[in-house]
């Protein structure tokens, strides 16, 4: 046999096949680029929380307190983040106790901007429609954490559940005298704050607590004001384990477990903010519990170690959940 006898049926066959590859990947590489849904589903004991995911959020570096700008961005340098702008993400917590969903936090639907606004849709692809949470835990009326109470024509987006939030922060930011006397660049944080509430004021939904308690069986209230009036983190405790859901506590991981002492511009009380962000690292280092954070890199769910004098951020592996794994 000829050695260069020329076939093109077997010369073209493969090229012919080469080139509708490359043609399949070229096509799908013009496709336009998504994520999959922001939610993450975890089992603490026989709770199963998922996390949901609003969006990101860019902070400047100027906004944190207690370290120049050249010392904020040494640190976050260890991260291999640049500034002056960093991403940070906001969070919120649904919790399925026996059957009955429990949000903590709404998230800032768009009035951050429009990078935000997202727990309501990853909340219905995660299975599950506003209309089935019974009862929404504020940690504090923050926009980014209250906006997602309302529609943007000011109606209940949770219309069977009651909302829970601290006395000390009804005080404070539904008060309208306070608000009145709040410098003008504050204001519009006062507005947000009253706007979300108002409805279920009227439909005498809106519930308030007063210090430390169990709300739920296995939910406890955790005083940790000082970013806010009324702040408050809470307390998940199922078959043995437990974690602390932050709120506010961190806003930047980079930044504030290396160093707690870095308040930030939000903070209502900056010295009460250092100290209640100190003692709960200490506790959830020293007793290894699981925390999950408003701010951190979704979906924030992790353990905090000791780290020196500071603390360092671990966050957890991607998990399935116990019913997936065989």
């Amino acid at each position: 046999m000829n050695p260069f006898h020329f076939c093109p049926r077997r010369v073209f066959a493969p090229v012919l096949s080469l080139l509708f590859v490359l043609f399949s990947v070229s096509a799908f590489a013009e496709a336009p680029p998504a994520q999959v849904p922001g939610y993450y589903r975890f089992a603490l004991g026989d709770l199963q929380i998922t996390a949901l995911y609003d969006g990101p959020v860019n902070l400047d570096t100027g906004l944190f307190k207690n370290a120049s700008r050249t010392e904020i961005q040494k640190q976050l340098a260890r991260f291999f983040i640049d500034g002056p702008a960093l991403q940070t993400a906001v969070n919120a917590f649904l919790i399925n106790i026996d059957g009955r969903l429990v949000l903590i936090d709404t998230g800032a639907a768009k009035l951050f901007g429009p990078n935000l606004g997202r727990v309501a849709d990853n909340l219905k692809a995660a299975g599950y429609s506003p209309d089935q949470v019974s009862i929404v835990l504020l940690t504090h009326l923050h926009g980014d954490h209250v906006n997602g109470l309302v529609t943007p024509e000011g109606e209940r987006v949770f219309v069977n559940a009651d909302i829970w939030s601290s006395k000390g922060e009804n005080d404070f930011w539904l008060d309208r005298k306070t608000s009145a006397k709040a410098p003008n660049e504050a204001k519009p944080f006062f507005k947000m704050a009253q706007d979300a509430a108002a409805p279920y004021l009227s439909s005498r939904q809106w519930k308030i607590f007063s210090g430390e308690q169990e709300l739920l069986p296995g939910i406890h209230t955790l005083e940790t004001s000082g970013h806010t009036p009324g702040h408050t983190s809470y307390l998940l405790r199922n078959k043995g384990r437990t974690m602390i859901v932050l709120g506010d506590l961190v806003h930047n991981h980079a930044i504030q477990f290396s160093r707690p002492d870095v308040a930030i511009e939000f903070d209502t009380y900056p010295k009460r903010a250092i100290a209640a962000r100190k003692a709960v690292f200490a506790r959830a280092a020293r007793e290894k519990l699981l925390v999950a954070g408003m701010h951190l890199p979704f979906p924030g769910i992790g353990h905090i170690r000791r780290d020196g004098k500071a603390f360092a951020w671990v966050p957890i592996e991607f998990t399935p959940l116990p019913q997936e794994l065989k």
